[in-house]
This record gives structure tokens, sequence and C-alpha cells, in this order.
């Protein structure tokens, strides 16, 4: 059994609810609330010393962080979100990393809240449509491989990391006019029933 301990609207959490779509894994999924502040009460960081989600547990183990769950499920052969040949691999964590560690942590909802609650000029919706048309930019202009998805035809790591981000950008209402090819990779992904299954609103407590 796998349970994820998950917020509706992480993005992270997100990404894991895709993966474990795609690989054909049950999980049970138990609300953290973030806006509570459940995320960093004791149970939480006993699981969780960050103070964060997603945690899941898994084979009698807890595992955090979102992106080194998803290689773990490439290494431990459920499915494969990576590549195998080295230079392959190196560009799908590139394309990850480009939004999960550059737009991702910026746009944290701890991170924009600050910002706002100590600006009289900056908002929530101010600060996102600034950062993420900035970061989606840049990941726009690594989108090089042709095919159906961020590298070629097979669903990877880095298209776990974009819908969540693109749920991001729609909430926030951030133009994706200028990235075509980040819209045309995004249709793609939702016509994949994991994807669809994985959204926010089947998963609001």
């Amino acid at each position: 059994m796998i349970t994820l301990y998950d917020y509706w609207r992480s993005s992270a959490a997100y990404r894991l609810r895709i993966a474990f779509g795609l690989a054909g894994l049950d999980f049970n999924a138990i609300s953290v609330d973030l806006l509570t502040g459940e995320h960093r009460g004791a149970e939480n960081l006993a699981r969780n010393p960050q103070g964060l989600v997603p945690s899941v547990s898994i084979n009698d183990e807890t595992l955090t962080q979102s992106l080194a769950i998803i290689e773990y499920l490439s290494d431990a052969g459920y499915h494969h979100f990576l590549p195998r040949a080295p230079l392959d691999k190196a560009h799908v964590r590139a394309l990850s990393y480009a939004i999960a560690m550059e737009i991702h942590p910026v746009c944290n909802l701890s991170v924009a809240k600050f910002a706002s609650e100590n600006s009289d000029t900056i908002t929530m919706k101010s600060w996102m449509q600034q950062f993420i048309p900035k970061g989606l930019t840049g990941l726009e202009g690594m989108l090089t491989k042709s095919g159906m998805y961020c590298f070629g035809d097979t669903v990877t790591m880095a298209d776990l990391c974009l819908i969540p981000q693109l749920y991001n950008a729609d909430r926030w209402e951030v133009d994706l006019t200028p990235f075509p090819k980040i819209r045309s990779i995004a249709e793609n992904l939702y016509q994949l029933d994991a994807v669809n299954a994985a959204h926010p609103d089947h998963f609001q407590p």
C-alpha cells in the first residue's frame, strides 16, 4: 500500500498523483492542510522534518521530495519517467529542475504570501504574474526536442512538473499565449486519463 500525504493544491503532490496514475499504482491520499498549518504539526514533522508535503510511505519507507520520489519509482522499476541514456536523462532533469527548482520555490505559497503581506504594492497575483511567465519563458526556450511531450513522445519527469505549474498559471490568470510549445505539450498531456484524474479538483478536502 502506498500512502501519499498530500495537499490538493500542492504542485509537488500533484506531480506524484500523476506519476502514480501513469505507473498504475494505487495509493491512499491523506490530506495535510497547509492553510491551517497542519504541515508544521508534530505528526507531519515526524514524516517530513522540513514540514512540507508531499511525503510518501511505500514499502515500509517514508520518502520526501517529489523529484526524488519520481526518480525512485524509475530506479525501482515501477515506471520509467527518465530516459535511460545519460545525455537524454540530463536534458529531462534540466527541464524538470527549471520548473521545480526555479519557478516553484519563488512561487511557493509561503514565499508569495510573505511578499504580499510585507508590501504595500505587491499582491499574490502580481507576484505570480511576475515570476511564472519569467520561468516559463526560459522553459519554452529549452524545449528543443520535437515530440508530443517535453522530451519526445514519452511522458517524463519534466511533464509531471509542467502540468501542476500550468495549473498555477491558470489560477493566477497568467497569459500563456507567448508559449506555443508549452501549450501544445499541455494539450497532449490533458488527453491522458492519469493527468486528468490527478487534477486538484478531484482532491479537494
